[in-house]
């Protein structure tokens, strides 16, 4: 029986028109261009504006153009999963919304919360129905609005977080291509250094936690990074290793948008050279579930059919994990 393989067919990204720049957060917090740009590689990010705009804004354009480019119908689409952490609400799921939006009318929808790795933890687990030939058509979105849940008075994460994400389209392959393996991990304790305090079922919100300020993301950054740049240079590695893959068969590492120090660790434990690194950080910041699609769509005509492409991710949780994919297409 020939092997079935879950094969990315299409990528669209999107993001809002307002451009935050380091200039602008000097005038919000005490804070300059230069040491946010030395710490973290951003220049700017963009920010969701207006009232009533959610993360389905952001997914519902992506996948909008997704369809658009691909020339596929929504009624067509079986599945789409939205990664995010920043829903539009706690229910209904917010790829209900994005579905109801583009008129997919015959798919299910549902959205998965990893955090920063949401993106290749949707697309590990949206693999599944095509490899199992149960869906022909599954849609993942990667979105966040962060700037929904960021506190401008605290420069320790206001500087990173933007808004922003992306969509791809993934149909079954018999020649090889696709999602190749994936390496995924999660660890609980982590909880401690990165999350928001209040909001959920175990810390409702009333006046005193809206006092508190604790509808925010809360991170000790120091801690963050000493994990992130361990683990998402280790798993990606180990995904090479597994899969009997030298530096030199690597064309593209994706990494998660977070830091560029982070980064720049990976591709040296990879042993891939910088001209090998998507990179688009100093433009959109880290926009969470939404950085790896968006590097995807802004290099998406510099991929070969063939190309190895190694995608790599860490995230509050904590969670972190690599997806090995032999790309499937070149681009027109």
């Amino acid at each position: 029986m020939t092997k079935i393989t879950a094969a990315i067919t299409g990528v669209h990204g999107w993001v809002p028109d307002y451009v935050l720049t380091n200039k602008e957060l000097e005038t919000m917090v005490e804070t300059n261009d230069e040491w946010i740009t030395s710490r973290t590689g951003i220049k700017e990010r963009r920010i969701l504006k207006g009232e009533n705009q959610g993360t389905s804004v952001i997914g519902t354009q992506a996948v909008k153009g997704l369809l658009e480019k691909t020339g596929n119908k929504a009624e067509d689409i079986d599945l789409l999963i939205c990664a995010t952490t920043t829903p539009d609400m706690l229910f209904p799921a917010t790829a209900n919304v994005i579905s109801n939006n583009v008129g997919a009318v015959n798919a299910f929808s549902y959205d998965l919360q990893a955090a920063c790795s949401g993106f290749i933890f949707a697309l590990s687990t949206a693999s599944q129905f095509i490899e199992t030939g149960k869906y022909k058509k599954v849609i993942v979105v990667g979105a966040d609005k962060m700037s929904s849940i960021i506190d401008y008075e605290d420069r320790q994460t206001c500087i990173i977080f933007g808004d922003g994400g992306g969509a791809v389209l993934l149909e079954p392959d018999t020649e090889g291509y696709g999602i190749k393996d994936s390496i995924l991990h999660t660890d609980g304790s982590g909880e401690q250094f990165l999350h928001m305090k209040a909001g959920g079922s175990r810390k409702p919100a009333s006046p005193e936690t809206l006092i508190a300020k604790e509808h925010y993301v809360y991170q000790e950054g120091s801690q963050v990074f000493k994990f992130a740049v361990t683990n998402m240079a280790e798993v990606a590695a180990d995904i090479m290793a597994k899969n009997n893959l030298v530096s030199d068969d690597v064309a593209w590492l994706v990494p998660h948008q977070a830091n560029k120090r982070i980064i720049d660790a990976t591709a040296k434990r990879m042993g891939v050279s910088s001209d090998k690194v998507m990179l688009n950080i100093h433009k959109y910041g880290n926009t969470t579930s939404g950085t790896i699609p968006l590097c995807l769509w802004e290099y998406e005509k510099q991929m070969k059919k063939g190309d190895n492409i190694i995608l790599a991710a860490f995230g509050g949780g904590f969670t972190w994990g690599s997806v090995y994919i032999k790309w499937a297409y070149d681009s027109k």
